[in-house]
């Protein structure tokens, strides 16, 4: 498996992965504009199948960025995909300078074992909310916030 910066090329793949956990409302769906507007935030885990995951992170201020669109084929659960491609969104954003991550999740515990802790999402700045204006579930989101924080972080 390799994980790598998306390519156009990808985008296809990336907003079929998207598309599959949006049905399942746990995702917010994203059109291909969205993510041809956004695709230097993504990377994709490849396998011989072809894109298997997707990841994007987006810095939101001086020392704070956001995971987003984490999505994995069905097939591959449980093979380190997600891991890998949230330890590598976790070192862009070291690469980048910005020392502390954030993620609204249904799965905590998967990102808990990765070395986030649950922080109430009030504490959060006001500028993470600008899709939650997008979501059917604004006024009762079922989504947990989590913040890993970088060594000096």
């Amino acid at each position: 498996m390799n994980i790598r910066k998306a390519k156009v090329s990808d985008v296809e793949a990336i907003r079929s992965l998207i598309c599959c956990y949006a049905e399942m409302d746990k995702m917010l769906f994203k059109s291909h504009a969205d993510i041809y507007e956004n695709l230097q935030m993504f990377e994709v885990a490849e396998a011989d199948s072809g894109v298997v995951g997707c990841c994007a992170l987006q810095v939101v201020w001086s020392d704070l960025a956001e995971i987003k669109s984490l999505a994995i084929e069905k097939g591959s659960f449980g093979k380190g995909v997600g891991k890998e491609l949230v330890e590598s969104a976790i070192g862009l954003a070291g690469e980048m300078g910005v020392a502390k991550v954030f993620v609204l999740t249904l799965e905590p515990v998967f990102f808990e074992k990765i070395g986030f802790f649950q922080v109430d999402k009030a504490s959060l700045p006001m500028k993470v909310w600008s899709d939650c204006a997008k979501c059917s579930k604004q006024d009762h989101c079922d989504e947990t916030a989590l913040v890993f924080e970088a060594a000096g972080g």
